[in-house]
């Protein structure tokens, strides 16, 4: 089911994620913390979900006047995340690097060598969970789920694609070709405009897609959705069913949070957390949750780990029944 993963060398994600050498810690005095430029790191591709959360957050963090230095914010894509969460892995102890989280924060290290492991980390806090819409081009025929299951059976197999390697895309991809009995050959990208390109172009099938990357595309017909993975239909969308009204179960959710490097200092963390109390509260934090489609689900520091120690057993289990690990 994934002969496109087999060439994805661990040793070539290690390499990515200590690329920068190792980081060293900061020495200030706690009070005057944050006083010097943010280095913020976004690990996919720009327009996907990852991109959107944190370009919210630093919009939110500038409009608010909470952060009082300068945030430079690069997309440091490649590795199914190793690389850029390889490079805040670098920065070890440094409270003015940061990054947001999402499913592949947790799935590529058990899958590849990067060299570290989603608790290497401080954990700062999830804000919310998102979900995905499974569509087809807009210029198939392929309407309905319905028509999705019996195309994929007489085509014998079929071609789809996602964000990430052997991540939460993988893992619906997998989970819904099993259940409905078909086969898959997943391809992955790092990029959101990448994996909608390909799907416009015809070299996919099928795509899974954060309702935020691609409702969009949605409203003006260029793609059809046909499935949601939440747990309720989107109201945007009433048509449309979730995978559990088709009798699908695991269709994991992506975790969206925040973390600081290995060995960040105590008082970076608290300061974090309670900065992002503040942004959590917020009209603009609200509507992006909104426009985008996103579950709240908020959880501080200790909480926040304990959930991605829980989330990695169950992804981990899942990928093993898949035959990914």
């Amino acid at each position: 089911m994934l002969p496109a993963l087999a060439s994805l060398a661990s040793a070539t994600l290690l390499a990515a994620a200590t690329a920068c050498g190792a980081g060293s810690s900061m020495q200030e005095n706690p009070d005057d913390y944050p006083s010097k430029e943010l280095d913020w790191t976004i690990a996919f591709g720009p327009g996907g979900g990852n991109d959107i959360m944190s370009r919210t957050i630093v919009d939110i963090l500038n409009q608010e006047e909470l952060y009082p230095a300068d945030i430079v914010v690069e997309n440091r894509e490649g590795g199914s995340g190793a690389k850029g969460w390889g490079h805040l892995y670098s920065n070890s102890g440094d409270p003015y690097t940061i990054s947001t989280t999402s499913g592949s924060f947790i799935t590529t290290p058990l899958q590849a060598d990067t060299g570290w492991m989603p608790g290497d980390f401080t954990h700062i806090g999830l804000f919310a969970t998102d979900d995905t819409l499974f569509v087809t081009p807009g210029s198939s025929d392929i309407t309905t789920w319905e028509d999705w299951v019996q195309h994929a059976e007489d085509e014998g197999k079929v071609s789809v694609g996602g964000i990430g390697t052997v991540n939460v895309d993988y893992i619906i991809q997998a989970a819904l070709a099993e259940q409905a009995g078909y086969e898959i050959e997943y391809v992955p990208f790092n990029e959101e405009g990448q994996l909608q390109t390909a799907l416009s172009s015809g070299s996919l099938d099928g795509i899974v897609s954060n309702p935020g990357s691609i409702m969009g595309q949605v409203e003006s017909g260029d793609v059809n959705a046909l499935l949601f993975t939440g747990q309720e239909r989107l109201k945007a969308l009433p048509d449309v069913p979730t995978g559990e009204e088709q009798g699908y179960d695991d269709l994991v959710s992506m975790p969206r949070g925040l973390i600081l490097p290995p060995d960040a200092p105590d008082y970076a963390r608290e300061w974090w957390i309670e900065t992002m109390r503040e942004v959590v509260e917020t009209d603009a934090w609200q509507e992006y949750l909104d426009k985008n489609y996103l579950t709240a689900d908020v959880r501080w520091g200790d909480d926040f780990t304990s959930y991605l120690d829980t989330t990695g057993t169950r992804f981990e289990k899942q990928l093993k029944e898949q035959g990914a690990l």
